[in-house]
């Protein structure tokens, strides 16, 4: 599903128009980086947990040129699924 589609499902499932729906999901989503960059986890109890890990530097290989280069420590969104989640998905 794209965002788009997500829009048309709330609005039609939470009976306002498609304009508010885009609203509140663009809100939501803003929430969402927000939490992570603010407090690093973001908790939807069922659904899931939203994190911020961070890889360290490390060295790898160009695969092109077999050349060694440094690859710069980095953070990186996580997302792990919620029991309600993985079972409505089973």
């Amino acid at each position: 599903m794209t965002k788009q589609g997500l829009i048309d499902y709330v609005a039609e499932n939470a009976n306002v128009s498609k304009a508010e729906a885009s609203r509140v999901l663009d809100a939501v989503l803003a929430g969402v980086v927000e939490g992570l960059k603010k407090e690093g986890e973001v908790s939807l109890t069922g659904f899931g947990r939203f994190t911020v890990k961070e890889r360290a530097a490390r060295e790898g290989i160009n695969p092109a040129t077999k050349e060694k280069i440094k690859i710069a420590a980095k953070k990186a969104a996580t997302f792990k699924a919620g029991s309600k989640l993985k079972d409505a998905i089973q």
